[in-house]
């Protein structure tokens, strides 16, 4: 790709362009790409309205700009490999040819399924190959993909199965995490008792554990696709045609299925990858994600195979089976970037330096982390034993809605400043905003983060809800696009993100909006009603706090808060299970009803400093009580 920046004199300048000539700009970028069609416009965007065209009047396909244009100078190339949960089990190097030969066997036998452009189709798969298999085969016919993380329960699942009015099911017999085998085929089973638009499911075998099929319902996938041809001509793609949809916790109940569009995000996804991770040629690429999150839609599938790179599918977890795979991973495929959580860095901290120690790491080039603010305590970790103090650390800064990285170190260029997400990638305008709605323009100032210009990858809508996309996200600052977070801007200008400001937080890197676990506790016969707090947690970062009013007549026991965490994991999954159990007989609230959260957190937190007045409470009684009572 010649959209290398590489200097801090190629920054200024690309930075530069981006805002004084923006079309320009994109233009320039989107060149690179094979269209079907050329646009007729670049761009026409109104912040206020949330609407979003880009490249509009033009016809590509994602799937074809990953695959088929590089088959004529790296179709021999390894695109993909495959490590196994097991390090016992033999890795899989799947080339551009073979996984183009995967990719249109799987689209034809979409189509000879019924799937076809514009149908939803939900995948819920361990990260095996064919889950990516699948992500590039529905991009190619024009169904729009729907990735459901598959530690998900049914309850979770079949809302969001329903929500996008999803035709078919993709899935697994099982899939292996660690030590354990979960029974993925059992869980859909169950979530489809309750999703009538559902007329297919396809199986892969992975655990080769024994499943229960249901007659013209369900098929194995394996030998539907030995028959399937492996020639297939990639449809052409209007440039906002829906890609994909995926689903992130808001603070209300239910969850809202981002959408984002073919050209942009595909533009957006690929010039990050290469500009944030400094990718060259034959580097070997690892994002440690999930394909269930974003980060594994744009940095393990469309950002790598759009640059040609070799990308990383990692089926297992740090852990297992010991603290030292992702080192051992590292020196067995020369791993050159690499891409994690701060979860999983504070986690390896925790155990004996000999297994970092014990692996050659001297291949990495850069080394990243995603999906929270980093610590200074894990960044010095990761920067001194990883990265050997010479590999730069790429901070990243974005969310599922915005698609791809908005703020970011960028290597050899970028100060490295623990905590810091720095600089804004060229194409974004960053603001900080009071709360009376103007830009807070000096330096070393707090604010709420807003971006005040579109870029091509911002999500478009949520699926089926334009309303609620603009409540969410257009209408605490007219105008300007609304992050939830807070940020701090230091003396020179560079971005620090503080945390969201709404009822999300970020557990391990998962955003979990506290509405749909309060409604999961409050199904328990028991309580009354509930609220979820997040508080410091030295592996997960944030962990969640439940402050639970039982029923009358209903006793505390270590057997309720078993029950409630069984609860919330049945309905929305073990990732949202709390950490800490505190009975009270009231919540603090405001005399409109309104929990005050404020005062829950500081209580969680063990700050009993400064509540502030809370003479007006409803119930101000309360506040002591749930205080003396902290665990």
């Amino acid at each position: 790709m010649s959209y290398h920046i590489r200097t801090k004199e190629d920054y200024d300048k690309n930075y530069l362009h981006s805002v004084e000539r923006k079309n320009q700009f994109w233009e320039e970028i989107a060149k690179e790409f094979t269209w079907f069609q050329p646009w007729k416009k670049l761009m026409d965007c109104n912040m206020r309205e949330a609407k979003f065209n880009w490249f509009q009047g033009a016809k590509t396909n994602i799937s074809f700009n990953c695959i088929d244009r590089h088959l004529n100078s790296i179709g021999d190339q390894t695109a993909i490999i495959f490590e196994p949960n097991l390090p016992s089990e033999k890795a899989i190097h799947i080339s551009y040819n073979e996984l183009h030969q995967k990719v249109c066997k799987m689209a034809n036998l979409l189509i000879d399924m019924g799937i076809g452009k514009g149908d939803r189709v939900a995948l819920y798969l361990p990260m095996i190959p064919e889950l990516a298999v699948s992500v590039l085969a529905c991009a190619r016919i024009g169904a729009i993909h729907s990735v459901i993380f598959a530690g998900f329960s049914s309850g979770a699942l079949a809302a969001r199965i329903n929500d996008a009015s999803c035709k078919m099911v993709i899935t697994a017999d099982g899939s292996f995490r660690g030590n354990k085998t979960i029974d993925l085929k059992g869980i859909v089973d169950e979530a489809l008792l309750e999703c009538p638009c559902v007329e297919s499911v396809l199986v892969a075998e992975r655990t080769m554990t024994q499943v229960r099929m249901k007659n013209n319902r369900d098929f194995f996938l394996a030998p539907l696709l030995e028959k399937a041809s492996t020639n297939h001509e990639a449809v052409k793609m209007d440039a906002e045609d829906p890609l994909f949809i995926l689903y992130t916790s808001g603070s209300t109940g239910k969850p809202k299925g981002m959408v984002h569009s073919t050209a942009g995000y595909m533009v957006y996804t690929a010039y990050t990858f290469n500009n944030v991770f400094a990718y060259e040629k034959n580097d070997i690429y690892w994002c440690t994600a999930d394909i269930g999150w974003i980060t594994g839609h744009s940095y393990i599938v469309y950002g790598p195979l759009l640059n040609g790179a070799t990308t990383i599918m990692f089926e297992g977890v740090p852990s297992y089976p010991n603290p030292g795979r992702f080192w051992e991973i590292v020196e067995k495929f020369k791993v050159n970037q690499f891409y994690t959580a701060p979860t999983a860095i504070r986690s390896l901290a925790k155990e004996s330096i000999d297994y970092v120690n014990k692996y050659d790491l001297s291949s990495l080039k850069v080394i990243g982390t995603v999906g929270e603010p980093i610590n200074e305590e894990a960044w010095q970790w990761y920067h001194k034993n990883i990265g050997k103090e010479k590999c730069p650390i790429v901070d990243t800064w974005w969310q599922t809605e915005t698609g791809g990285i908005l703020i970011s170190p960028l290597p050899h260029i970028s100060p490295q400043i623990p905590t810091f997400a720095t600089n804004p990638l060229p194409g974004i305008e960053p603001v900080l905003m009071d709360e009376n709605g103007l830009e807070l323009n000096e330096n070393n100032t707090v604010g709420k983060l807003c971006i005040k210009e579109p870029w091509p990858s911002i999500a478009r809508t949520i699926w089926g809800d334009h309303k609620r996309y603009i409540e969410t996200y257009f209408s605490a600052f007219p105008g300007y696009y609304f992050t939830g977070d807070g940020a701090k801007r230091n003396d020179n200008g560079m971005y620090r993100i503080t945390g969201r400001v709404d009822d999300v937080i970020i557990v391990s890197g998962h955003n979990l909006g506290t509405a749909p676990i309060e409604d999961a506790i409050n199904e328990h016969p028991n309580v009354a009603e509930s609220a979820i707090v997040g508080f410091p947690h030295d592996i997960k970062g944030n962990a969640l706090y439940g402050f639970v009013t039982l029923k009358e007549g209903a006793e505390k026991a270590v057997q309720l808060e078993s029950e409630i965490n069984a609860l919330i994991s049945e309905k929305i999954g073990p990732i949202a299970k709390l950490d800490r159990i505190q009975f009270t007989s009231g919540l603090p609230k405001t005399r409109s009803g309104k929990i005050m959260r404020r005062i829950l957190r500081k209580i969680a937190e063990g700050d009993f400093s400064n509540f502030g007045d809370i003479s007006t409470l409803l119930n101000p009684e309360v506040v002591e009580e749930i205080k003396n009572g902290k665990k």
